[in-house]
């Protein structure tokens, strides 16, 4: 049984949940326009980030939880210092923002722009000063979407070393990018509608992507190679690879427009546990009263939040039950492992015992 703490600090449904790379922090943004900051081991709230005049889709924070930015419907981009929430700088777009993240040495930041009246969708690349507030305007590199409002960008990602982008589209393509000169390196159809999140293994060398297709996939960064299907009985809004362990976390659940008529029960909001490589569902954890919209796991893999519909945060601290799980074919192979150890500790020790007589007999 995971207990979760709740977390009650937005008026509206949540759009994005992320922890601090020491994952003491958790943020949070929705469409009330706030961001929340929190401590992740209590649930309690350690201030807002106020600023934004539309619903905050995204938001990250850097390596060192300097500085936080996130991505509006407002048209706009801000970055906030962590500790004092102050908002430092803000980019202005063509259309809302619709997702943000900072590269690996936080340095650079892409945004995703949606593709609404008239404009284009794209990803936009800037660099990120730390030495001081103003920042630059223009961005380094634009990719724009020249494949049709139905082939829009919805979500991005960094690959391994920040020399790639991996985006996600409303048409279910996956497609990967030269960060430094805005060419496509690769694309496949991942899924048959859209995708809805991409998320990256701690070692950022493959990820997860969700769809509305009820449907999770793990693809390679390097080849864009499918590795592992998860099948769902709900849409799909997020997926999530935890550390430690080797499973997946999905979330999502009957679309927000039919809630209304839906029983929890029946709407599917709960997040599902599925083995990574075996691809079994392994358990479910209840709690939500509407879809699932984003789900983060904590860096070390101790616990995962989730941001609902229904304007809560679920904060699950795994139990040791959770640690323990293992399939049979895994307590084989560390039985194995073992005794592998076992033998070769053994076979030192002998080593050592013969070599004095190996010595005397020589002298």
């Amino acid at each position: 049984m995971i207990r979760p703490i709740l977390l009650k600090g937005h008026e509206r449904p949540l759009t994005q949940v992320k922890f601090n790379v020491d994952g003491d922090i958790l943020f949070s943004v929705s469409k009330d326009q706030e961001a929340s900051v929190w401590y992740s081991s209590n649930g309690e709230r350690i201030g807002t980030l106020n600023g934004h005049k539309g619903t905050i889709w995204s938001i990250d924070v850097d390596q060192n939880t300097d500085y936080v930015i996130t991505a509006s419907a407002d048209f706009t981009g801000k970055l906030w210092k962590a500790q004092t929430g102050e908002c430092i700088y803000t980019w202005n777009f063509e259309a809302p923002a619709k997702r943000v993240e900072f590269n690996p040495e936080s340095n650079r930041a892409l945004f995703v722009t949606d593709e609404v009246m008239g404009q284009i969708g794209t990803i936009k690349i800037f660099p990120i000063d730390h030495t001081k507030s103003e920042q630059a305007s223009t961005p380094e590199i634009e990719i724009k979407n020249d494949k049709g409002v139905s082939a829009r960008f919805t979500v991005a990602a960094w690959g391994y070393g920040g020399s790639t982008i991996v985006a996600g589209h409303a048409n279910g393509e996956i497609t990967k990018w030269d960060v430094k000169t805005g060419a496509c390196l690769g694309r496949v159809k991942a899924h048959e509608m859209q995708v809805t999140d991409i998320q990256m293994a701690q070692d950022k060398t493959y990820f997860i992507t969700s769809s509305k297709d009820k449907s999770a996939k793990l693809y390679d960064v390097d080849n864009l190679e499918l590795l592992k299907t998860y099948t769902s009985d709900a849409p799909l809004n997020t997926a999530c690879i935890t550390p430690v362990k080797d499973f997946v976390i999905l979330g999502g659940g009957q679309d927000a427009r039919d809630v209304t008529t839906t029983a929890a029960a029946e709407g599917k909001f709960e997040a599902k546990i599925h083995h990574k490589i075996f691809q079994d569902e392994i358990g479910r954890v209840k709690g939500h009263f509407g879809p699932l919209n984003y789900i983060a796991v904590h860096p070390q893999g101790t616990a995962y939040a989730s941001g609902g519909e229904d304007g809560y945060i679920r904060l699950h601290h795994f139990p040791k039950s959770y640690f323990d799980f293992q399939y049979d074919v895994e307590k084989t192979a560390k039985a194995a492992r073992q005794q592998e150890l076992e033998r070769q500790k053994e076979e030192e020790e002998e080593t050592k015992g013969n070599e004095p007589a190996a010595v005397s007999a020589s002298a």
